[in-house]
């Protein structure tokens, strides 16, 4: 099985994103986490995975709104959605979010 790890970063307050809430799902839309980012913007726990599509959701209005920033409404971005895949049983995929209110950026880390 592959470990998964995230880490949520605000590039508009330059700082680690905390209290995130974030999902992670199977292709089929099975549940298989629901956690939040920590004060480092990491979210410990997340379960092994087996070769398959998966999807890592992330409620970053609701984070944004959470540190007083006045998103129109709706917000140009609400939940940002990765689909990913997984490849290799045995390796460690890490897939950070790099986030602000009007963009984002990720890409498989170490």
């Amino acid at each position: 099985m592959s470990s998964l790890s995230t880490h949520v970063l605000d590039t508009a307050h330059g700082c680690p994103a905390a209290g995130v809430l974030l999902e992670l799902t199977s292709a089929s839309g099975e549940v298989l986490f629901v956690g939040a980012t920590n004060e480092d913007g990491r979210c410990p726990g997340i379960p092994a995975l087996a070769i398959g599509n998966y999807r890592l959701t992330f409620a970053v209005a609701g984070y944004f709104r959470g540190k007083g920033v006045d998103l129109p409404d709706p917000p140009f971005l609400d939940i940002v959605a990765i689909d990913f895949g997984v490849a290799d049983a045995d390796g460690h995929y890490h897939v950070p979010l790099l986030v602000s209110p009007f963009g984002y950026s990720t890409y498989r880390g170490s």
